[in-house]
């Protein structure tokens, strides 16, 4: 295997790690460590299809091994994180919202991997997800804890309105509401821009490693307020396509 190759499967290993070891972590009741190994594990998720791509090194090993990767670090690790702290006060019902959940993630991976063999998909729509993408599915579907860790487990009503969340969120990834993806940014920087985004890179990790229950209780309830302009976006991007479209065939008809 060549090394460009390998450079980008070794990251995705060393994600699978932090996933496992978030596992741990829960178990051993050190929830924010098993956190912030989820989000690691998240960051190193969206490097190594990058990396790949910079070094010409993607392959169709590469993409399964990603796609099993994923599966544990944000279906398997956070319904477990979740079930430990949160979900258990309500026993059976929150074993099986915490089931819904892993079960979601998995099908929201193999859509997405029989989604990328659909050359038909005309550009503009691959700048969107269809659901919540398996990170940040992962990041937001563990605000329940976040709160409970802020103080708000003692709030009537607190574990089965987590319970009801958790299986709203797995309904989100499966689902297909279109979300904005970003793909075409960060492709590059410009040079006055740089020291920027070194701060903006370094401020997010101390704001994770040191407040990271406020700091990922607020990213997530901004993301998921974005995710109706997404469908705005997505709606107004398709029906300027559509028009696009049929005007190009009543011009060839008229042509025949």
């Amino acid at each position: 295997m060549p090394l460009r190759v390998l450079i980008p499967n070794l990251l995705t290993l060393f994600g699978l790690a932090l996933g496992l070891t978030a596992i741990r972590f829960s178990f051993e009741d050190r929830v924010k460590l098993a956190v912030i190994a989820v989000v690691a594990a998240a960051v190193l998720d969206g490097l190594d299809g990058r990396v790949a791509r910079l070094l010409r090194g993607t392959s169709r090993f590469g993409a399964e091994l990603d796609s099993l990767a994923d599966f544990v670090n944000f279906g398997v690790a956070p319904a477990l994180i979740l079930y430990g702290a949160v979900l258990h006060s309500a026993r059976s019902l929150g074993w099986l919202a915490a089931l819904v959940f892993a079960t979601a993630m998995a099908l929201r991976l193999a859509r997405f991997n029989v989604a990328l063999d659909d050359l038909s998909r005309p550009d503009w729509k691959k700048n969107f997800f269809t659901g919540i993408p398996a990170p940040l599915g992962a990041i937001t579907g563990m605000l329940p804890l976040y709160f409970l860790k802020l103080g708000f487990g003692e709030v009537p009503g607190f574990v089965p309105l987590a319970v009801a969340y958790v299986l709203v969120i797995a309904f989100l990834m499966v689902s297909e509401v279109p979300i904005y993806a970003g793909k075409t940014l960060g492709t590059s920087v410009t040079r006055d821009k740089v020291l920027f985004v070194f701060l903006a890179i370094v401020l997010f990790v101390t704001l994770v490693v040191n407040f990271t229950f406020v700091t990922l209780a607020v990213i997530s309830l901004i993301y998921l307020a974005l995710i109706p302009l997404s469908v705005r976006r997505y709606r107004s991007l398709d029906r300027a396509w559509n028009e696009t479209r049929l005007a190009g065939e009543g011009i060839s008809g008229e042509k025949a």
